[in-house]
């Protein structure tokens, strides 16, 4: 098959954990999918970032004219153009690894579209009017206009046919990728950047977003700090109110106990997983949550929320704070969480080769499907 994924929409390190994702997917489909070929699908502005990929002989890039930068004029171009363009490159199958699902399309070429979790339903005050309104539309003509849905969660897959039952036939789950390397880096590099040691901090991957629940963690921090232990946390994230972050570390008075990496490189990320001495996730809402994992797999306990779909992911092995907003609970299985041995999780559903084959397998079905009404 040829298989046209569009990338259009990525903004290098602004994305989040859907940018992880989709590098993620990419770099499985390069190397684990012999059978088939991958037209990246990219823009003026992000297509370099991309360039890794070259290496597999069964990708390529195709540059189109616009930039990822410019939003509207990104989105107006993917509802005019993409689904021309997926037709003149006689694509198979066209993989929108977003909520991004064209308006005008008729080429017959099969859609598979991702929908990652309906967010702004949840949580609508962080999103203005027409961004809602603009979602909740995206949402619905993609989960009516695509050949098949994918999400990423038991718990988004139930969220999504609830409100948007015209999914609930062509519905999957496939849990996202997670890739686990070794970052290849000294812990003495902490030392010299952050001035922290090997197994003496705490470590957070988030954004500053409220869901996060940033405040809470920073409470727990602070009552720890008065009954004597200072152990730091360090932060690394991208997205939200970083002003408003370094304000609520002031008023509670532990600036010396909070260090924020902002973006940082994977493999200095990954390094502050492999060095610290629990990972705390706060989090309240999440579609997968790839960080705990991403922690686990490294042999280090966590300390986390059971919402929304995360004990489902972390599949009841982490230590679960039960009242999520509730700073003394989060101190007390802080120091429960500092009594257990480290346990590596292997988690091998996550693993890449077998999420790729997921991929492959929707692809397969959906092109066949599409190719035997062809023949009716």
């Amino acid at each position: 098959m040829n298989i046209g994924i569009d990338l259009l929409w990525v903004r290098p390190g602004r994305c989040g954990g859907t940018e992880s994702y989709i590098r993620n997917l990419i770099e499985g489909f390069g190397e684990y999918d012999k059978s088939n070929r991958y037209t990246l699908l990219v823009s003026k502005d992000n297509g370099d970032s991309f360039g890794i990929y070259d290496q597999y002989p069964n990708m390529r890039r195709l540059t189109l004219p616009v930039e990822s930068a410019s939003q509207p004029k990104r989105i107006l171009w993917e509802n005019v153009y993409l689904d021309k363009t997926a037709k003149k490159q006689a694509f198979d199958v066209m993989f929108i690894p977003v909520y991004s699902m064209p308006a005008t399309f008729g080429s017959g070429i099969p859609y598979v579209s991702v929908i990652h979790d309906l967010q702004a339903l949840h949580y609508p005050q962080y999103f203005s009017a027409v961004r809602r309104m603009f979602l909740k539309y995206m949402w619905r003509h993609t989960c009516k206009a695509s050949d098949y849905v994918v999400t990423i969660s038991e718990y988004c897959r139930k969220d999504l046919e609830m409100h948007y039952p015209a999914s609930a036939k062509k519905c999957a789950v496939i849990y996202n990728p997670v890739e686990t390397k070794p970052s290849e880096m000294s812990a003495g590099m902490l030392e010299d950047k952050y001035g922290i040691c090997k197994e003496s901090y705490f470590y957070c991957v988030s954004s500053m977003l409220p869901h996060k629940n940033l405040e809470t963690l920073l409470d727990a921090i602070r009552l720890r700090k008065r009954r004597g232990d200072s152990v730091p946390l360090v932060l690394s994230g991208v997205g939200g109110d970083r002003g408003a972050f370094k304000a609520a570390v002031s008023e509670r008075g532990i600036e010396d106990l909070v260090i924020d990496t902002g973006f940082v490189s994977n493999a200095e990320r990954d390094c502050l997983y492999e060095n610290c001495r629990l990972f705390l996730f706060p989090s309240v809402f999440e579609g997968f949550g790839m960080p705990p994992i991403e922690a686990m797999r490294r042999g280090k306990r966590v300390v986390m929320t059971r919402k929304s779909c995360l004990e489902e992911v972390t599949q009841g092995k982490a230590v679960y704070v039960d009242a999520p907003y509730d700073a003394g609970e989060w101190a007390e299985k802080i120091e429960d969480a500092l009594l257990l041995p480290p346990a590596y999780e292997p988690f091998e559903e996550y693993e890449l080769r077998n999420v790729v084959e997921k991929y492959v397998e929707v692809f397969l079905r959906v092109f066949c499907v599409t190719k035997s009404k062809r023949f009716e």
